[in-house]
């Protein structure tokens, strides 16, 4: 077979992104549901990176930048790689993704909403496991082939996966903290503190240091009522609130596999799927425009 001159790889190209811009508007469109919820999301984002470019806000209107980009990615995804995400799993990670970036950076609520950066890395640890779930369906050739495997080793996969997630995220927020001096890892008010190191005999005893209320740095107080942890706490708290939302989606999805899918779990509407021939869009708009689609 002869090389196509460069000329041609350049129509080649503009026919594929023509074909692929086709395919996401028909994938935006295709369920009403995550429709209203991404158009909703998209334009506050807009409304709100105009006001932080105006009020000066550019870091704000940097996340809202990134969050409108984002928001595309679930789309993206499911015709890249002919998979129809259910619609529970798409307005959930939209959400997610608004709630991350534009509530939690640009309207603070890591700072003003208890529990909120909780709430997120537990919603995560269950959207990882899900995800997990789904590489073993999606990379079996067969899908029927999937729920021969052991509904135990599924949901081992899944926990194991989220977990290994929240982990790498963990060591992302270390090494965004260590080397460019932000402020991932939140910082805990502690009142106490129990340490070998402080023991002068170095016979390895711990000493504690019960009740306190002030710390001073460089003679000046802190004035937190407290001694300031920096980061342990928030990591080992976030790491398990991910250990819950992955055992939460592998205990379902267990159920989900045992049934061979028939049975309803939290896990069914969080489980991607193969596209099928009428949900291709890309395929279609290949045929539609002369291309030839994928087999």
């Amino acid at each position: 077979m002869s090389k196509l001159s460069k000329q041609d790889q350049k129509r080649a190209r503009r026919r594929e992104k023509k074909n692929f811009r086709q395919a996401m508007e028909k994938e935006l469109r295709e369920h009403k549901s995550s429709f209203i919820v991404f158009y909703t999301l998209r334009l506050l984002v807009i409304v709100i990176f105009v006001r932080q470019i105006f009020i000066g806000g550019y870091e704000s209107a940097f996340y809202c930048a990134l969050a409108y980009l984002l928001l595309y990615v679930p789309s993206w995804i499911q015709v890249k790689f002919h998979i129809e995400l259910p619609p529970a799993l798409e307005i959930t990670v939209l959400c997610f993704i608004y709630a991350a970036e534009v509530l939690g950076e640009v309207n603070a609520f890591y700072v003003v909403v208890p529990h909120w950066d909780t709430m997120l890395h537990t919603l995560n640890g269950f959207l990882a496991a899900a995800v997990g779930f789904a590489m073993v369906v999606l990379l079996n050739d067969d899908e029927r082939l999937t729920f021969d495997l052991s509904p135990v080793f599924l949901a081992l996969v899944a926990f194991c996966f989220s977990m290994t997630i929240g982990v790498l995220w963990e060591f992302f927020e270390f090494g965004m903290d260590m080397f460019f001096h932000t402020d991932m890892q939140r910082d805990t008010v502690v009142n106490a503190i129990y340490s070998a190191s402080l023991d002068v005999t170095r016979s390895n005893k711990v000493v504690a240091v019960p009740g306190i209320q002030e710390v001073l740095v460089n003679g000046e107080s802190l004035g937190l009522g407290g001694y300031l942890d920096i980061g342990l706490i928030d990591t080992m708290k976030d790491l398990f609130v991910n250990f819950i939302g992955a055992a939460v989606f592998s205990f379902t999805g267990f159920f989900y596999a045992k049934s061979k899918g028939k049975k309803r779990t939290a896990a069914q509407g969080f489980v991607p799927s193969r596209k099928t021939a009428d949900r291709d869009y890309l395929n279609q708009a290949r045929e539609e425009n002369g291309d030839e689609p994928e087999p």
